[in-house]
């Protein structure tokens, strides 16, 4: 696994390899670090999907914190972990989905709790990511994050639990890429993640914080296919 270290204190970065080093010994696994002294270097390395990334916070420049958020939009899936002298500072990360903060001078005890645990929900999220193209790229969403895909004046909408990710293409082709992840049609307009599904009502959609309409047309087998989702327990891998 790729693991990033965005730290500009060589001291610092070299006590997080280092942990790292011991974890693997300790836990098996083969750990690829790549340190980047600042944050505006690691933003412009778009080449590299990392499984971790640490985020110091405080560093000349772009922030930590800034350059999470950054990160964020091109990948959902990786753990995020931040490393802060100041508490206080990391409290902002829960935004970003991070996995929790390290206090300086972090101890091996501490790094190890929650390197395991980062590494765990990358596991998680892996299996249930995917790679849309983005104007300019690619980026990875979790399925899990997923409430709905619209298409509207030729344009995909991507309606995440916290953005909207949108550009060009066709709904056909999104319905038959994530084929295997239990999507359905409500409408001509609407591939939703029954996850979010709340309730039915009528041709009325609760899903998310939102209405959609299911068409007359599509009700029939949408209902059926929601029926069995539900009656096998939802999403299986």
């Amino acid at each position: 696994m790729n693991i990033a270290i965005v730290e500009d204190d060589n001291a610092a970065a070299s006590v997080i390899s280092g942990f790292i080093d011991r974890y693997a010994e300790e836990n098996g696994g083969e750990f690829v670090r790549t340190r980047y002294p600042n944050a505006d270097e690691f933003l412009a390395d778009t080449d590299k999907r990392y499984a971790v990334v640490l985020f110091d916070i405080r560093m000349p420049g772009t922030s930590g914190m800034d350059a999470a958020f950054e990160f964020r939009k091109r990948d959902k899936s990786a753990s995020v972990l931040f490393i802060t002298s100041m508490t206080q500072l990391a409290q902002k990360g829960y935004e970003v989905d991070a996995v929790g903060y390290l206090v300086k001078p972090v101890t091996y005890y501490d790094f190890a709790l929650k390197f395991k645990k980062a590494l765990e929900v990358y596991t998680l999220n892996e299996k249930r990511s995917v790679s849309i193209t983005i104007p300019g790229g690619m980026c990875r969403i979790s399925m899990d994050k997923l409430v709905y895909v619209e298409i509207a004046n030729h344009r995909l909408r991507y309606h995440l639990v916290d953005e909207i990710i949108e550009m060009s293409g066709s709904l056909s082709k999104v319905e038959a890429e994530l084929a295997g992840y239990g999507l359905l049609r409500c409408n001509s307009c609407y591939l939703v993640n029954p996850v979010f599904i709340r309730s039915v009502r009528g041709s009325d959609l609760y899903i998310g914080d939102e209405v959609l309409r299911i068409s007359r047309p599509k009700r029939q087998k949408f209902m059926e296919r929601l029926t069995e989702w539900f009656g096998g327990g939802g999403y299986r891998a």
